[in-house]
């Protein structure tokens, strides 16, 4: 039988959503996108919940949206619309904390997709960075100024720059750096250590990261939502 292409698991107050296309390399189809909000809502509304962890099967975390599905009708590029601002809003307005535990290459919306967590572990195959300019795409600038520094978020927004591992923990891109076998469990203990600290003390400081991005990252945000609107919709 086919596995989903989202896995769910809930342990030691742990929401652990694990991005399953390993085949794809974890590239963010329309389902995908769709299920991932969905999960992270309900993560959201389990009491017994208090962390997220994202993490990708396989050998990388994520490589972006699965460009296979561009185009179509009106009906289905509606679709990719709202299944994009879903999944991506889902990760970056979460109310709890989100852990990313980057498995492996972390690329273009994958990258996004990591930034907008609050803490980032990494394994020591991870490449992160924004290739895809050079595709003409834009990169997600409200990704990247929500985690990094002004000057490196300009930086890897307009050179399309790859970082390794080693790179990304020296710039502090990763918090942490582990062995491929050692990252799952580390990022677990992190995670769990978060959920078990007290409850309304760790959503009144979410709560204040989300503030702190108003007037900045999440005012970008909802603009490149537009912006996606307009390209493929007209509107």
């Amino acid at each position: 039988m086919t596995e989903p292409p989202l896995l769910c698991e809930r342990r030691d107050g742990v929401a652990r959503l694990t991005l399953n296309r390993p085949a794809k390399r974890n590239a963010l189809s329309i389902e995908l996108r769709e299920l991932l909000a969905g999960a992270a809502a309900d993560a959201v509304g389990d009491e017994d919940v208090g962390c997220l962890l994202l993490t990708g099967a396989g050998s990388a975390f994520c490589s972006g949206m699965d460009t296979t599905q561009f185009g179509g009708d009106r009906a289905h590029r509606e679709r990719l619309v709202s299944s994009s601002r879903a999944a991506f809003t889902a990760v970056a307005l979460c109310p709890k904390p989100v852990v990313a535990a980057v498995n492996g290459p972390a690329i273009a919306g994958g990258f996004a997709l990591a930034l907008h967590c609050d803490i980032r572990v990494g394994s020591t195959t991870a490449t992160l960075g924004f290739p895809e300019i050079g595709r003409h795409i834009p990169p997600a600038f409200a990704a990247a100024s929500a985690a990094l520094p002004p000057a490196l978020a300009r930086e890897l927004c307009l050179t399309g720059r790859l970082l390794d591992a080693a790179e990304a923990h020296r710039l502090g891109v990763l918090g942490e750096v582990h062995p491929p076998d050692e990252l799952p469990a580390r990022a677990h203990e992190l995670a769990a250590g978060i959920a078990a600290s007290p409850r309304a003390a760790v959503l009144t400081t979410k709560a204040r990261i989300l503030s702190d991005g108003e007037t900045t990252w999440r005012r970008a945000l909802e603009r490149e939502g537009r912006e996606l609107e307009q390209a493929l919709l007209g509107r």
